[in-house]
């Protein structure tokens, strides 16, 4: 059984202190419901604006809707929505949020059911689109568009999906009052342990969104997305372990979502049909156990894990080229580059073979890790060319199958944010702070990523391409006439138009990074143990924030004195040794 509570410190603490940026009506202690179940919770929200209405006629009192409520039905009568047939409106709940919607109704005609139009909407011309093949709005993993009957005086709830606006639909002929329209968001009820501030507020508010999506995305698995891809995708996982590594620390959803596809993933088989996506987990075991030391959870992985190595081993040919077959795949903006996609798979040949050494040394199975470092060694003598390919060059200069400045001088660097992507963009990042370039690779978070939030962004899409912005509408208003729809006009291959998700896990690279980079923090000795803390603060003139560790977490603050050098004060917890160069 669940029980219900009006409130609590914790969820208020996640709501005005975590996330600053939420309406000031969203943790203000009088509107929320908790429904506890284990760490995930429901928080029932009211709208927090009327975007639009098609007649105010046909709805008088819709100002009422905005009001906290307490999701009981009542016969006073007073304060209701009163809805004709044909009325039609747009509510805004202020963030893009997992879950539903309830209606508490009053007095409906004849005392029957109402039955009203649903559509959740991550944009508000998504919550005003058809389903069809010319919008690509659809209802695949989730049902966002829907009818829904509503009884009279009383309450009904209903779907569950990524959404931050509802439009709602009376048909012809109906009438409801409604008394009261209210989110049901559901998330993980956990303390943001990390945390990170700086001289340029853009940066925080940046590191701030992809730690909440990743958030949103921390379900019953650790999904993708979750308007569509509701599912453990291995290789999307890898930035969002990262992520939840820098601001949550340990959550038992990453151990339960690797063994699930594990599990369903009998070997010689790829991890969701793609063999690269079998070796990102390879390389999500090896970070995992870098930050949080769980070698109970390693020694659970040894069968599977060894078997999976000397099957790569058999993809190896003896001049040291990799022969991944399954789909050959980096990241969907890379697909149509096969060169790119050749370098980029040898490159994460090679760190998978490195991550394996890694992993059978702490499991003493020394044989096995020599095998891993034969094989790295081997097809480090085969360098394909990323042919422009900013993924497979950030990968190559990774694996050292290229100089870091030479990929960044040639490839990275070029045409600054153009050609980045949201998923693979992690690794780009680290490839230039590899080769120095800390200042670029932030004045490209603030460019690429920061142009999401510029367009009414709460949460990081699953791809943005910078070549959308000129005249590109916001998301969160009506398309102006002239725009472009900034949802609906763009995308591609599997993410065509409104099929698009706005809040995909993938993208939370920037989060881990300045964590990573800008604050220092290196894990040295598994469960970081030890820790190498080396600021690289770019043109900042200081930053800040929280690291988690399995002993406790570390405070970090770095200032840039008048002469360049940089002052620190680290508080690590007992049990963390710290270097500082």
């Amino acid at each position: 059984m669940f029980r219900f509570l009006l409130c609590c410190c914790c969820l208020t603490t996640f709501l005005s202190v975590a996330h600053p940026q939420l309406p000031p009506a969203w943790g203000d202690g009088s509107e929320v419901v908790l429904r506890y179940g284990g760490e995930r919770v429901q928080v029932f929200l009211p709208p927090v604006r009327i975007v639009w209405q098609n007649d105010s006629t046909l709805m008088p009192g819709i100002e009422y809707l905005l009001r906290p409520g307490n999701g009981q039905a009542d016969l006073s009568g007073r304060e209701l929505c009163r809805l004709s047939g044909g009325a039609s409106f747009v509510l805004d709940f202020g963030k893009e949020i997992q879950g539903g919607i309830r209606l508490v109704s009053n007095a409906s005609q004849g005392g029957k059911p109402s039955t009203v139009r649903i559509r959740f909407g991550e944009s508000v011309s998504e919550a005003m689109s058809e389903i069809n093949e010319s919008s690509g709005a659809t209802n695949d993993h989730a049902m966002r568009d829907f009818m829904l009957q509503v009884p009279q005086m009383g309450c009904v709830e209903a779907g569950n999906s990524g959404f931050r606006f509802v439009r709602i639909d009376l048909p012809a002929g109906g009438a409801l009052e409604l008394k009261e329209v209210q989110a049901l968001f559901c998330y993980r009820d956990i303390p943001y342990r990390g945390s990170f501030r700086c001289s340029d507020k853009r940066l925080d508010s940046i590191w701030m969104t992809g730690a909440y999506t990743v958030h949103l995305n921390m379900q019953e698995y650790l999904w993708d997305g979750i308007k569509r891809d509701r599912l453990v995708w291995i290789g999307d996982m890898h930035p969002e372990v990262m992520t939840i590594n820098t601001v949550f620390g340990y959550n038992d959803i990453v151990p339960k979502s690797l063994d699930l596809v594990r599990d369903i993933t009998p070997l010689p088989s790829w991890m969701n049909g793609i063999s690269s996506y079998s070796l990102w987990w390879l390389l999500i075991q090896r970070d995992w156990y870098r930050y949080q030391g769980d070698l109970t959870y390693l020694e659970e992985q040894r069968e599977y894990l060894t078997g999976l190595l000397k099957h790569l081993f058999t993809r190896i040919t003896p001049e040291g080229r990799e022969q991944l077959d399954g789909m050959r795949f980096l990241d969907w903006p890379s697909s149509t580059n096969p060169a790119g996609i050749d370098a980029g798979l040898q490159a994460l040949m090679v760190m998978a073979m490195e991550a394996g050494s890694e992993l059978c040394r702490v499991l003493q199975d020394v044989p096995l890790s020599e095998q891993c470092e034969s094989y790295a060694t081997l097809l480090r003598k085969q360098v394909p060319s990323p042919n422009g390919s900013k993924q497979g060059a950030a990968l190559m200069a990774l694996a050292g199958l290229m100089d870091a400045e030479q990929a960044d001088r040639e490839v990275l660097s070029v045409n600054g944010a153009h050609g980045f992507s949201t998923f693979y963009g992690y690794y780009m990042l680290c490839a230039m702070a590899e080769a120095g370039n800390y200042e670029g690779a932030m004045d490209i978070i603030r460019t690429y990523w920061g142009a999401m939030l510029d367009l009414g962004a709460t949460t990081f899409w699953e791809d943005f391409n910078i070549d959308w912005l000129p005249n590109a509408s916001r998301i969160d208003e009506l398309v102006p006439a002239g725009k472009k729809d900034i949802h609906g006009d763009f995308g591609d291959y599997c993410y065509r138009k409104f099929r698009h998700s706005l809040a995909h896990g993938w993208a939370s690279g920037p989060t881990s990074w300045l964590s990573r980079y800008v604050l220092g923090v290196e894990p040295m000795e598994a469960g970081c143990k030890k820790v190498r803390i080396i600021p690289h603060l770019g043109d900042l003139s200081w930053a800040e924030g929280h690291f988690p560790t399995p002993q406790g977490d570390i405070f970090i603050r770095h200032e840039r004195r008048e002469d360049g050098t940089i002052h620190s004060v680290i508080k690590a917890p007992r049990g963390v040794k710290v270097i500082r160069k």
